[in-house]
């Protein structure tokens, strides 16, 4: 019935963290696939929400154990469905704790039991579960430690394959990542995540790039003969260009290292946007072998993976900001605004291109 939904999640995507010189933090997503279910939204959920991080009504299954209140309230990028608790991809609460969920095929892994002393989490539910309750990074690293396990329950009738990145104002940014040997936390990563291999993985990939650099490499000798550098840019000579989850990892993580910050959250919000347009899927170039399961539900479905939306918040002015393939004007939602609102709200994306006529 849902199952669409879901596969919304199994997207694949670029996940970045940056700042700002006046030390603003930022955390944002390219969110790539070849479809965007109709009920995605901008979506705002109050503090105070009653909800249930595994089962849902819907289907019959909700564990009472899990039924709880939501601490902060949150905005982010996700569904509201009747009879089930929010799904945000992404998003950011009121106390700057900003994050959200990247596809992980081929690696993630969920427990069939729960750990003694813990309660179940089904793993669509994590990105709401964790900005409704927690306001730091430190606090989401306990709770996933000490207070729940990851279950491999069905939600709609699958379980997506997911690892997840958070970051908040102290400027750390981690990598959750579960497998077949559990859950690895990754702490002070170097703020990217793309999709599989592991964290660990890319990491240490980053080897085979060491000589890239922003200088431009000086003249070329050979024997008798000297080549004078005739175009700029060779000091990024060999940084990968495809779309696969390795290539996009070491162009965003070289990016960050070597692109110039923004001044203020402005400055930097506009900065960060042409980081991530490296990472984007142009619309034909990723061609899909599946276009999975389609129901009636799901409209402007193509045949290729493109980047369908970017998303940027900022931990200190609670700003939630995007643009879509469609539409490159930049929108935002400030969560401040919305902190008296005692009922869940949704914004459109608004994806209709706009121009602006300036004779």
């Amino acid at each position: 019935m849902r199952q669409n939904l879901l596969e919304e999640l199994n997207a694949g995507c670029s996940a970045l963290s940056w700042s700002t010189l006046d030390q603003k933090h930022f955390w944002g997503r390219n969110l790539d696939f070849n479809r965007l279910a109709a009920e995605t939204k901008v979506t705002y959920v109050p503090r105070g929400t009653e909800y249930c991080f595994c089962g849902t009504s819907l289907e019959n299954s909700e564990n009472l154990q899990c039924k709880t209140t939501s601490l902060y309230a949150s905005l982010g990028t996700g569904l509201l469905t009747e009879g089930c608790s929010p799904i945000l991809y992404e998003g950011i609460n009121e106390k700057g704790l900003m994050g959200g969920q990247l596809y992980y095929r081929g690696f993630a892994h969920f427990e069939d039991q729960v750990r003694s002393g813990t309660l179940p989490l089904q793993p669509p539910f994590l990105v709401y579960h964790m900005l409704s309750q927690c306001s730091s990074v430190d606090e989401v690293v306990t709770m996933l430690q000490n207070n729940l396990t990851l279950l491999n329950i069905p939600l709609f009738g699958t379980v997506p394959t997911l690892h997840w990145s958070f970051s908040d104002r102290s400027g750390e940014s981690i990598v959750i990542e579960p497998d077949k040997t559990g859950i690895s936390i990754y702490r002070n990563t170097i703020g990217v995540m793309t999709n599989s291999p592991g964290y660990s993985w890319h990491r240490l990939n980053l080897l085979n790039y060491a000589g890239i650099r922003d200088l431009d490499y000086d003249t070329l000798e050979i024997e008798c003969d000297h080549l004078e550098q005739c175009f700029s840019g060779n000091g990024a000579q060999g940084l990968p260009g495809d779309f696969s989850s390795p290539s996009r990892f070491i162009r965003l993580a070289l990016l960050k290292k070597f692109c110039t910050k923004g001044s203020d959250e402005q400055d930097g919000i506009a900065k960060m946007f042409h980081l991530f347009q490296s990472a984007v899927f142009p619309l034909g170039m990723v061609r899909v072998s599946q276009p999975g399961h389609v129901t009636e539900l799901d409209s402007d479905i193509v045949p290729f993976d493109y980047t369908i939306y970017t998303s940027i918040m900022c931990s200190e002015s609670l700003r939630f900001y995007w643009t879509s393939y469609e539409n490159q004007q930049i929108q935002y939602v400030d969560l401040n605004h919305l902190l008296s609102c005692t009922q869940p709200k949704q914004f459109d994306f608004q994806r209709t291109p706009q121009f602006i006529c300036r004779s």
